[in-house]
Parts: structure tokens; C-alpha cells; sequence
């Protein structure tokens, strides 16, 4: 469990972030509030405002960040909000905005929320279940299976999307969490030694899809400079090639446009030692871009 509760490439966020202790900073996906903690603690006059849309990562920060006080503060809302929720706050320009777009280890280790193939649990994927309507067992169970097969490669490159796909149809209806796993296992081709359990695709497709991950990164990367300072750092940890793709491009044409200067260069990635102590790290990519 300690390994799932640590905050992942921590001392690297917080180095590029560059804190100074009475400026105002934006942490735009709470999760599970590690990378929050670290900020808060560097702040003395300063402020941390953190997001999420997930009302149950909310409840758990407030319990986390409560010796802070005053220092920080939490809102519920998407991170693709964050330009409406600065002008809401009335905050100044940030000097630091983090995004780590991972799935929280919370949600992930529970079976109820529906994002994890292995236990049972309901076909759901939600992170906001309040405001969302789409679910996973929507999209398993009653979408066309050309729709289903190409949802699973243009989402999560899944090479075997069209066999997944013909699978799950002739499996409907598909009962839960577990059945999913099963029947994807079954339909994938076995490529040499597999380091990742078959249904790992799969699941990240449908959880993108179900939480419009793409479209919510988009909005999040063309409205954020507007809400930072200038000579602010811009941090985003992103865990698959597609994120990367869209952050590595809106850092470069920002570049371009004179907006941004990228000072990572090449992605900055997890060392062996913590690959070892947390597993959940082994696919983060780091990168950071100036605000000018």
C-alpha cells in the first residue's frame, strides 16, 4: 500500500517546479494529494490551489491538506477548467502548475469504482459519477463492434483490437470487471514474454473514453499559460505515447508562438530504484515548459 500512496517522480516534480515559498501554485489533478502535500509544505506566504473532478479524491485531500490551512485550497472541477477556476478564485497569475495525469492509486484499488481488471467490479470507469453519464458497460455492451475495435486502437494502440472486439460481442452480455479481463485474455495473440496483464489496453481505452481524456487534455493544454505567470513553471507527468504526444506538441508550439520555452529537452523518466519501489511509476514521463 505505501507504494501505491507515493506521489510518482516527487523530488523531479518539485525541482522543475521551483518553488518559492510566497508565490501561488495550481495543482491541477489532486489524485491521491501527495504532490500536493510536498507543495504546501515548501509554501509559507504562498498559496496551493488543487483540482479535481473526482468528488471521492476530494474528500480524502481535505483530510490530507487540513494542516495547511488557510495555504490551500480544493475545488472540485475538471482540470480542463482550470482558466475559469482562477478567474473564479480571483488568484493571480501562477508561478507553477502540475497536471500528473495517472489514474489515482484509490481508484484503481478499488474494485467498486470499476477501473481494475483484477478483481471483480462493476463496468463503470467514471471519474466523476456525478456529472457523467457514459459508462464502460455502455460501451462493452452495446456498441457496434467495428466502433468497439476502433476505439481500442486509436485510444491505447491495441494491435488486436479487431479479435478483442469480436470477442467481447460474442460474449455479451459482459457482467463485470472480471468477465472483461477474461474474455480480452482470451482473444489476445501472445507476443513473447508479456509484462503487462492482456486486458491492460483495453481498460485504458474504455477509461479515456468514458472520461473524454483526450478532449479534457487538449482543453487543459491550450488554456493553462493563460493562468500562469510569467517565468512560471509548467510541469505535466503524462503515462501512455498519446498523452506524451499531445503535451510534447502544445509545449513545442508554444514554443513557437513565444509563449512557452521547454526546458526539458528529453522527457524525464522514473530511475531504476523507483521503477523497483513503485511499480505504478514504470511508464511516467516527465515534462516542463517556462512560461515567458
Amino acid at each position: 500500500m505505501s507504494a501505491a500512496h507515493t506521489p510518482v517522480l516527487l523530488e523531479e516534480v518539485l525541482e522543475w517546479l521551483h518553488i518559492k515559498p510566497d508565490r501561488t501554485y495550481i495543482d491541477a489533478t489532486l489524485g491521491a494529494g501527495g504532490h500536493s502535500a510536498a507543495i504546501a509544505e515548501r509554501l509559507t506566504s504562498g498559496r496551493l490551489i488543487s483540482l479535481d473532478r473526482d468528488a471521492q479524491a476530494l474528500e480524502l485531500g481535505r483530510a490530507r491538506l487540513k494542516i495547511f490551512g488557510a495555504k490551500v485550497k480544493l475545488i472540485q472541477a475538471p482540470f480542463s477548467r482550470i482558466a475559469e477556476v482562477a478567474q473564479e478564485l480571483g488568484i493571480p497569475p501562477a508561478d507553477g502548475v502540475l497536471a500528473d495525469l495517472g489514474v489515482s492509486s484509490m481508484q484503481l484499488d478499488q474494485a467498486a469504482r470499476g477501473f481494475s481488471f483484477r478483481e471483480a467490479g462493476p463496468l463503470d470507469m467514471r471519474m466523476d459519477a456525478g456529472t457523467d453519464e457514459l459508462t464502460a458497460e455502455e460501451i462493452v455492451n452495446r456498441w457496434p463492434e467495428r466502433e468497439l475495435a476502433d476505439l481500442l486502437y486509436r485510444e491505447a494502440d491495441e494491435h488486436d483490437s479487431r479479435r478483442i472486439a469480436r470477442a467481447i460481442m460474442r460474449a455479451r452480455p459482459i457482467r463485470d470487471t472480471a468477465h472483461l479481463a477474461t474474455t480480452v485474455a482470451g482473444a489476445r495473440k501472445q507476443w513473447g514474454r508479456q509484462r503487462l496483464h492482456p486486458a491492460t489496453k483495453t481498460f485504458l481505452a474504455l477509461r479515456i473514453a468514458v472520461n473524454r481524456e483526450m478532449e479534457e487534455l487538449g482543453q487543459f493544454l491550450s488554456r493553462t499559460p493563460a493562468t500562469m505567470n510569467s517565468g512560471g513553471r509548467w510541469v505535466v507527468l503524462s503515462y501512455h505515447s498519446r498523452e506524451d504526444r499531445l503535451v510534447k506538441r502544445a509545449f513545442q508550439e508554444g514554443e513557437r508562438a513565444g509563449t512557452l520555452r521547454v526546458l526539458t529537452k528529453h522527457v524525464i523518466q522514473p530511475t531504476k530504484e523507483e521503477k523497483a519501489g513503485n511499480p505504478r511509476s514504470r511508464s511516467a514521463k516527465l515534462r516542463c515548459a517556462e512560461r515567458v
